[in-house]
């Protein structure tokens, strides 16, 4: 393809997928399938590679996240982004109210929903977005532009070139986003977010704008920061209007309401309907709609005075508790779930609630047959708060003392609350453990990802660890997406996987509490597999860095007989059961290095190999205790804090003079 022809085909691409991010994000419609869609991405990307000049500030392609921070720049807001006061009651409104309608008595206001997500502000130059950041203090926020162009709501270019224009937002995440990320967490064995709005917020500051846009966030735009051109503005409804006309996801429900009382009604509806949207809310704000009168207003050190939030009160409904469903968690954690008759909250019907753990359920006395209070607050998943009324005929309910989904002996590690089930070969855990088995820091088999994993398992064809290296190109290739070569490929990295050096598989098994450095150091310590299984207790501990909880697991789990059998097995396949890794001299004894920035001579996991073979150990922060930092391009806020505590700070020269 000649370059007139890309240009043209460029040109066209850019405008169908743009058209198509429109449309579904802000119309909820969709003219193509995911697959044709993800196609004319990947030929667009494909061109613009080849033609570098081609690539324009309002490409598609600059969502997918193509560059890699290690920090963020500050950014001082030129219009402070300021925090509102809270309202909780209705007296509290009408107070609002008085102090706005003693100053302008025919004051008007802007009654929407609070959006539970994270404050981003995004400024655009002659219709092109040029930086987006946080609110941070109100003040200064940080620079997360390579993150925010992954939100396919936010326009990359306005439908109308104005010569500045700065607006405020919130990033949220979606209940069916943040469904999927935590199913995606669980199955990795990650520790889950609590909520949407810690998972957009974390997700929003990630390192790699890649993770960002694999997180699916959204944002709604509610207000004018600054602007210079474009339409003459007077009031808040105004501007509303005027964004959505440049393509911006508005805030939605906003409506104008002449009095205080129009704006309760509004608030209250807003509350009824909380349940019914996609998305979390933590209350309603009431703004003075006209622009003029904000100014006369003015703010507080800390709030603006033509503005108020409201906070919707939790709700809580007795209820009777019907069962109690003990379910087993993909790291063996058995949780419990109340069944109980179905309540209205927060305008969904709900049968269902987390009961937290053995220790709530003994400390509330609770027995199936007692009324108990159940909270939801819009945001929050439904909580047993405790009991009403005994019902006095049924006895305290009993924690199971085997796990329900395989038949095995439950344990309680001191210091936890959690009660798991560590067998091995426990079907409720079985995929999740695969999937970190089979993880890069642990056996590293190239294309043995979850949903292939998924299918083998679905397919009955691996019941365990071991059963990976009994797969047949037979059984491989009939796998949906598994053509000759793929199968050929898995089957070498399997093959591959054999050689790995000891403190790899360690990881593999997958014991609670033992990670990676851990098993680094099991290794070097014992130097066989055959010489950790006989440890006692007493002879791990004498490891530094290795806890006494941590040695327990390691003791229960490995003298369970379905741990020794998996690794009988494994033996017999020809896997690795020796220490591989020799450390080289001494000389690093003792020091922890901090590594920071970008690396242009190693990859970061060769420098931490390199100064573990020398005796010294990695960190992944900076204190105290913190021998040397060495830095790269770009090092941030580890170098700042190294230079802070008068940590000693290298570059990839002086290190590679260190290891000569």
């Amino acid at each position: 393809m000649d370059f007139s022809v890309a240009k043209a085909r460029v040109e066209e691409l850019t405008i169908i997928l743009n058209e198509c991010i429109e449309k579904y994000y802000m119309g909820n419609e969709s003219d193509v399938s995911d697959y044709d869609y993800d196609m004319m991405m990947r030929e667009l990307s494909s061109l613009e590679e080849k033609y570098p000049e081609l690539l324009v500030e309002d490409s598609p392609t600059h969502r997918v996240g193509g560059r890699s921070d290690n920090t963020f720049e500050e950014v001082v807001h030129t219009v402070r982004m300021e925090s509102l006061q809270d309202a909780f009651s209705e007296e509290e409104l009408y107070a609002f109210d008085a102090r706005v309608k003693k100053v302008f008595s025919d004051a008007q206001y802007v009654v929407e929903p609070k959006i539970d997500g994270l404050s981003c502000s995004l400024e655009y130059r002659d219709g092109i977005l040029v930086r987006a950041s946080t609110r941070g203090d109100g003040n200064v926020g940080e620079d997360v532009t390579a993150n925010v162009k992954t939100i396919r709501s936010v326009p990359l270019k306005l439908k109308e070139t104005i010569p500045f224009i700065e607006v405020r937002g919130e990033v949220y995440m979606s209940h069916n986003s943040f469904d999927e990320l935590v199913s995606r967490q669980e199955l990795n064995g990650e520790k889950t977010f609590k909520n949407p709005r810690n998972a957009a917020s974390g997700s929003l500051r990630q390192k790699n704008p890649k993770i960002t846009a694999s997180r699916k966030l959204d944002i709604f735009v509610f207000n004018i920061q600054q602007k210079e051109g474009g339409k003459e503005l007077s009031s808040h409804y105004e501007s509303l209007e005027y964004l959505k006309e440049l393509g911006f996801n508005v805030i939605p429900g906003y409506n104008l309401c002449d009095t205080m009382d129009d704006a309760i009604e509004k608030i209250k509806s807003i509350g009824d309907n909380r349940g019914n949207l996609s998305f979390d809310i933590d209350g309603a704000v009431i703004k003075t709609n006209s622009f003029a009168m904000r100014e006369e207003l003015g703010s507080t050190a800390k709030f603006p005075k033509w503005a108020v939030a409201f906070k919707y009160p939790p709700e809580e409904k007795p209820t009777k508790l019907l069962e109690i469903d003990i379910q087993v968690g993909r790291t063996g954690v058995l949780t419990p779930t109340a069944v109980f008759e179905p309540i209205v909250l927060a305008g969904t019907t709900v049968s269902r609630a987390t009961l937290n753990n053995a220790d709530f359920i003994a400390e509330k006395n609770i027995a199936i047959g007692d009324t108990i209070i159940v909270r939801k607050a819009g945001d929050i998943i439904p909580e047993v708060l405790g009991v009403e009324k005994h019902n006095g005929e049924n006895p305290v309910y009993n924690y199971p003392e085997k796990c329900p989904a395989c038949d095995s002996p439950v344990v309680r590690e001191s210091g936890e609350a959690a009660i798991r089930c560590v067998n091995p070969d426990c079907p409720a855990q079985l995929l999740r453990k695969l999937i970190h088995f089979c993880s890069r820091d642990a056996m590293d088999i190239e294309g043995l990802g979850s949903a292939v994993l998924e299918q083998l398992v679905n397919e009955k064809l691996i019941s365990k660890a071991s059963d990976i290296y009994r797969l047949s190109p037979m059984e491989l290739v009939s796998l949906e997406r598994m053509g000759e070569k793929s199968t050929l490929n898995l089957l070498e990295a399997i093959e591959k996987s054999k050689a790995n050096d000891l403190y790899k598989l360690i990881f593999a098994l997958g014991v609670h509490h033992i990670g990676l450095k851990a098993a680094k150091l099991l290794a070097n310590h014992f130097g066989t597999m055959d010489a950790l299984m006989k440890a006692q207790k007493e002879e791990i501990t004498a490891i530094e860095g290795i806890g006494d909880v941590m040695a327990d697991t390691l003791v229960k789990t490995l003298s369970l007989s379905e741990t020794r059998m998996l690794i009988d097995e494994f033996k017999s396949f020809g896997l690795n059961m020796k220490n591989l890794t020799e450390r080289e001299d001494n000389r690093f004894e003792g020091m922890t290095f901090v590594l920071t920035g970008t690396l242009s001579k190693y990859g970061r996991r060769e420098a931490q190999e390199i100064i573990e073979k020398f005796g010294g150990k990695a960190s992944g922060s900076v204190s105290k205790k913190t021998s040397i930092v060495l830095a790269g391009e770009d090092a941030g806020s580890k170098l700042r804090k190294a230079s802070e505590l008068g940590i000693k700070v290298i570059n990839e020269e002086e290190f590679e003079q260190m290891i000569k």
